[in-house]
């Protein structure tokens, strides 16, 4: 039996090769959920550059937030993270949920990236 790590990462491996086949150029939009935090980056797979990066450990965030292991803070990183790209000129990324279900904070990232104005 496996462990639930080796799953993980073989479920985010999956997922991210698929992403690759089906994307295009467009960039991804990479999340990592941890026990305290959110943080999510839009990456160009074809430079391997980074073009906009948001945590929940930023200055302005831990100062307004108590933890950044919430949905309020994820929505508020998802804010920030859609704003940096849209000024960087990316407005079509591919979500890359890394292995981790659509549900709670990684949804409610996605959807406050949405509403900054990213398309997938």
């Amino acid at each position: 039996m496996k462990s639930a790590n080796q799953m993980h990462l073989r479920r985010k491996s999956r997922i991210r090769r698929q992403l690759k086949l089906r994307s295009g150029t467009r960039p991804r939009l990479s999340v990592f959920r941890s026990g305290k935090h959110i943080y999510a980056q839009v990456i160009d797979d074809q430079s391997s550059r980074t073009l906009a990066a948001a945590s929940s450990l930023e200055k302005d965030m831990r100062e307004s937030k108590p933890t950044g292991a919430n949905v309020e803070a994820a929505g508020e990183v998802g804010k920030m993270i859609a704003e940096r790209a849209v000024a960087a000129g990316v407005s079509e990324v591919v979500f890359d949920r890394s292995g981790y279900r659509y549900h709670g904070r990684v949804k409610a990232l996605a959807e406050a990236a949405r509403e900054g104005g990213l398309k997938f």
